[in-house]
């Protein structure tokens, strides 16, 4: 393994003596002289890619040049054209070492030249190193060490390097790394090529690491990272982001002080296409009697580790015709142990069926500086960011994590009827399990999906506790609510958001849907008594939905119509089964002047129905101005349907405020709403609203129109109530709500005062109704 090495055996590179000179400071030519067997070449050259200024060329021998090198042996006297020739021209200093003829210089790495004697261009020491596969050999990085980075990425102050190996004649990249990380020593075999880039303005005159002598490390390299204190390390496979080499064998190894703990994530992978062998990742871990532990790349990776560990990248032998791709990218980090890390929790998913819990981060803004991670490990050693525990079986869970609000959970659990006869008037519970409360981290959502057999089935949805629905006039300022939704493949619907503590008692819906509780507090453990709802299997109906509102009539309640912000989709039909209590009248008031709906085809109309009398009122919601507010003495319905297609959307909000009987606001036909507004086509026979008798209309051409049962007055004697009117004779029918002897309803008391908008046909009514 990556820890079985020889002993060290060191000697000092020995300084070339250079002859590589910078001329007096002022002067404008630089001179380079290259000992012979010195196996270093400088080359200028342009840099890339050249910037689109004035042209910069190199004076040498009284000649311009665009590039210069100069090999052992030689000397060369140069200038520039320009001021500036950092923008335009590289140096590039590069040094070849046989480890193979002769014995190979171990030491520190000098940099020669000298960066003083260099001209101030950007610079790149290059050191090709190149040994027998027998020969391993490390570089070794003094303090602060490295830390690498992925492609795209850059180091802040521009000093970077750059690794390679190579396996035959092919070079395989190590990575990129900055300064300031946890990366201390590279172990390769059959030779290293080692890059050092320095900015032109950087005056860096060491290069930072040597090189030392080790035994075969029968892989492609060994990368040792040391933590002295919390951190985190990011590391790539060979190649990166392009595939890891085939068959082929990486180590890591961890030096992790013992009071800390360390945890592995996988940022991101992929499998190539294996013929023989297994991609796989092992584990040396401390006090494992198992190792080497052998994990899929898919899997979840350890966590929780005391003391220093490895973990090794193993290749396979890929398809030749397919071989696709391996690479990992992936994250340790280390940190204090938690006291959360030491408790267990068992989460017993046993008895549940089709749910599944994911533990997981919230959404958090990035930082700069270290932040602890938070891990959820499966008995004490899988640890990860994220974990899903599926139902049928128990768990056992801790957490490595110094905040735990850092974490949420969310779960989902599908409650489906196959066969409507056997489910048919069944229910079930939708509650929270206790071992999921019991867990120290917040519940986000709980999602229930209720499927039901397609035009077989509906679903009714009753609450533990009556419920609120979600408006801007009125909020919920509970710890929680539910969202209804349509879970129909393709179809964008929600009925709305609901809490406890309204009057909406039960919810019958006409398909699939998900119910899902979201929570917005961490109190919600002390209110989760009061979350629970039941959901039946129901005979099929044809709405989209039914609201049952059972109202407690010290309170108004608001109400919205499903999809509120985007409008019912065409041809929906929803409707509100509104009750109001004995010796109760209910007032019902509408949000907003009108709806604003346009219809291609069909027609998007209203109708209030009374449950008693039957009597129905029915409105066009295209074109004309919402009802004013209506009082209702018993029970009714309240249904909008859609047309097909709509141009605009139907969104209604209204409201129901009460009154005892003895205390109901009147009005009279004085009101401004035109009487041609309050009427809608009816054809059925109409009941007295006041009596509850079936009162037959009389009509000669035409259909009798019902006008909207406000409780109209007037200020004679007695109350009257308008009931329907014609459109063409304009002949009322109007009902006295308080019987007098000897005296038969008539309209002829009514009085139209301020100019009413039909103020001529009222004259015309009042003429026709004397003597009658």
């Amino acid at each position: 393994m990556a820890g079985q090495n020889c002993g060290v055996t060191t000697a000092l590179l020995g300084v070339l003596l250079l002859g590589a000179v910078r001329l007096p400071r002022g002067a404008e030519a630089s001179e380079i002289a290259l000992p012979h067997g010195s196996g270093i070449t400088v080359f200028i050259k342009p840099g890339t890619p050249p910037l689109p200024v004035k042209p910069c060329y190199i004076i040498s021998s009284k000649r311009y040049k665009t590039s210069l090198t100069i090999k052992p042996g030689e000397k060369e006297v140069f200038s520039f054209s320009c001021h500036n020739p950092e923008n335009h021209f590289v140096v590039e200093i590069q040094k070849n070492i046989d480890c193979m003829s002769g014995p190979c210089p171990f030491g520190e790495v000098q940099l020669q030249p000298s960066t003083s004697a260099l001209p101030t261009l950007n610079r790149t020491f290059i050191w090709d190193v190149k040994a027998h596969k027998s020969i391993g050999l490390e570089l070794q990085f003094a303090i602060p060490r490295l830390r690498q980075i992925g492609p795209g990425e850059s180091c802040p102050d521009g000093v970077t390097h750059s690794i390679s190996g190579r396996i035959d004649a092919t070079a395989v990249k190590i990575g990129t790394f900055c300064s300031n990380g946890t990366v201390s020593r590279i172990k390769m075999q059959e030779g290293v090529k080692m890059a050092l880039h320095l900015p032109w303005f950087h005056n860096r005159n060491v290069s930072g690491f040597s090189i030392a002598n080790r035994s075969s490390i029968k892989r492609l390299c060994i990368i040792e990272s040391v933590f002295e204190g919390e951190g985190s390390a990011t590391l790539m496979s060979a190649n990166y982001p392009d595939g890891f080499p085939e068959d082929e064998l990486m180590t890591w190894q961890f030096v992790i002080p013992a009071h800390l703990r360390a945890s592995v994530s996988f940022l991101h992978f992929n499998v190539s296409n294996c013929e023989k062998k297994e991609e796989r990742v092992e584990y040396y871990i401390p006090g494992s009697t198992t190792n080497p532990e052998v994990f899929r790349l898919e899997d979840k990776q350890p966590g929780n580790m005391a003391g220093n560990f490895n973990l090794s990248l193993q290749g396979c032998d890929q398809d030749a015709q397919n071989p696709g791709i391996l690479r990992l990218q992936f994250q340790v980090l280390v940190q204090h142990p938690q006291n959360e890390s030491n408790k267990i929790y068992l989460v017993d998913l046993s008895n549940e069926q089709a749910m599944s819990l994911t533990i997981e981060p919230r959404p958090i803004k990035l930082s700069r500086k270290f932040v602890p991670g938070c891990f959820v490990c499966l008995e004490s050693r899988t640890c990860s960011t994220n974990l899903t525990l599926t139902s049928g079986s128990k768990h056992k869970i801790s957490f490595l994590c110094d905040n735990l609000t850092r974490l949420w959970m969310n779960a989902e659990k599908t409650i489906s009827c196959t066969d409507h006869r056997y489910c048919h008037r069944r229910s079930h519970s939708l509650q929270v399990p206790g071992d999921i409360l019991q867990l120290p981290v917040q519940l986000h959502d709980f999602s229930w999906k209720l499927l039901v057999p397609k035009d077989r089935l509906s679903l009714a949805l009753v609450p533990t506790q009556k419920l609120q629905q979600h408006t801007q006039e009125k909020a919920c300022n509970t710890s929680f609510s539910y969202l209804v939704a349509s879970a129909v493949p393709g179809q964008d619907f929600y009925f709305g958001f609901f809490c406890p503590g309204g009057s909406i008692e039960q919810i019958q819906v006409k398909q699939n849907i998900s119910v899902t509780l979201r929570t917005f507090a961490p109190s919600f453990r002390q209110e989760a008594t009061r979350q629970g709802l039941t959901v039946s299997f129901i005979p099929f109906f044809k709405e989209e939905g039914v609201f049952t509102v059972t109202p407690d009539t010290k309170n108004k309640v608001y109400l919205r119509s499903p999809n509120w912000d985007r409008g019912l989709p065409s041809l929906t039909s929803v409707s509100w089964n509104i009750s109001v209590p004995s010796n109760q009248v209910a007032c019902l008031t509408f949000l907003k002047e009108r709806t604003g709906v346009v219809c291609q085809t069909g027609r998007a109309f209203m109708i209030i129905q009374e449950q008693r009398s039957k009597v129905e009122e029915i409105f066009s919601l295209e074109d004309e101005v919402l009802p004013k507010p209506s009082f209702h003495h018993h029970s009714f319905w309240v249904n909008i349907s859609n047309c097909s297609p709509s141009l605009h959307v139907v969104g209604l909000g209204f409201l129901t405020a009460w009154w005892p009987q003895h205390g109901q606001p009147s009005y009279t036909l004085t009101d401004p709403l035109p009487l041609r507004q309050k009427v809608q086509e009816v054809t059925r026979p109409l009941k007295g609203p006041s009596t509850g008798k079936s009162r037959r209309v009389k009509k000669k051409k035409g259909n009798w129109l019902l006008l909207i049962p406000d409780c109209h007055h007037h200020r004679g004697r007695g109350r009257w109530r308008l009931t329907a009117v014609c459109p063409r004779t304009h002949h009322l029918l109007c009902e006295k709500e308080e019987k007098e002897e000897k005296q038969r309803p008539t309209c002829r008391h009514l009085q139209w005062q301020h100019q009413h908008p039909d103020a001529d046909a009222a004259k015309k009514v009042s003429e026709r109704t004397k003597g009658q």
